[in-house]
């Protein structure tokens, strides 16, 4: 199959080389060195169950628009921050507009797909979840990853709704991944697994970056575990401002996953040590932004945003 990643970090550059190991053609979409090293020395990846080191294919915005066609890929990989989606599809939309690939969402947060869907169509939009997965540039063209980099899936917003993408066609890029070791499972209600994948999210990623201290640190400390525990809690009362229903099981199974999960340093903290922004809007900033339209209260949340924002 063909595929193109849009976001060429960590998390897309490791589902990249496992496509590329198994024969697939990836094209990833970078800039800066980081573009400049794909090109000129190739992709490296380590990871505890991979190691990578191979040339790829990697261009930059405007040689994607000038040198390829939307027609040229089964499916479009939106790996990159959330915080850029919508500059991205802007700039992209006469572009994707000539063809109907499919576009696949594994970025953090649950905007994003309503911004495919918005830019596109609801038919050629694809919600998911890279889980259990760690993954950094630490140099350009090169990547550490870690954990099972597990890819959850489905048609937006779930199977029940009107005009998705053929439920059944899915299982042609199921197979794809799980044949070059992605573990990938289709869910019937992505909407809801997002929600829940923002559970961690917003328990860890914005304490991370404020503590400077990595998931496995925050969750067993007995003040910040805390915190974490209730910033689950206040995204699962304002997933109602989406028609999502979190349950205390979903929070406790959700706590117990990061808690038992490799200490890993979010990608906020990366970022936060590297001086790149962070990606509140996406996290933090999605929450507040439902709970204003609840009128409902999240003080842990919006004290943490807060004191992020302050320090940027």
């Amino acid at each position: 199959m063909r595929f193109l990643i849009i976001g060429a970090g960590g998390i897309g550059c490791y589902y990249g080389a496992r496509l590329q190991l198994k024969s697939h053609q990836v094209c990833y979409l970078a800039r800066g060195e980081h573009l400049q090293a794909l090109q000129e020395h190739g992709l490296q990846v380590s990871h505890q169950d991979l190691k990578f080191s191979e040339p790829v294919e990697a261009v930059d915005l405007e040689a994607l628009k000038k040198d390829h066609s939307c027609t040229d890929y089964d499916l479009i990989l939106l790996t990159l921050k959330t915080g850029s989606t919508d500059s991205i599809l802007a700039q992209l939309k006469s572009w994707l507009d000539a063809a109907d690939t499919p576009v696949l969402s594994l970025q953090n947060g649950v905007d994003n797909e309503p911004m495919i869907e918005q830019t596109l169509n609801r038919q050629r939009t694809l919600g998911g979840l890279a889980v259990r997965i760690g993954g950094h540039i630490i140099a350009p063209g090169k990547i550490e990853a870690t954990g099972p980099a597990q890819v959850v899936f489905g048609s937006w917003p779930n199977h029940n709704s009107a005009e998705i993408f053929n439920p059944a066609a899915l299982a042609l890029f199921a197979d794809a991944f799980n044949n070059a070791g992605i573990p990938a499972r289709i869910s019937d209600d992505i909407r809801h697994e997002l929600w829940r994948k923002l559970l961690i999210n917003n328990g860890v990623n914005p304490l991370s970056a404020l503590t400077h201290l990595d998931t496995r640190s925050l969750t067993s400390h007995p003040t910040y575990g805390k915190t974490v525990y209730r910033m689950m809690q206040e995204v699962a009362a304002v997933s109602l401002a989406d028609g999502v229903e979190l349950s205390q099981q979903d929070i406790d199974e959700m706590f117990e996953l990061i808690s038992n999960f490799d200490a890993i340093k979010t990608s906020m903290l990366v970022d936060k040590e590297k001086g790149r922004p962070l990606e509140l809007d996406g996290i933090s900033g999605a929450v507040i932004k439902r709970a204003r339209q609840l009128a409902i209260d999240v003080p842990n949340t919006e004290l943490v945003h807060a004191l992020l924002l302050q320090q940027e």
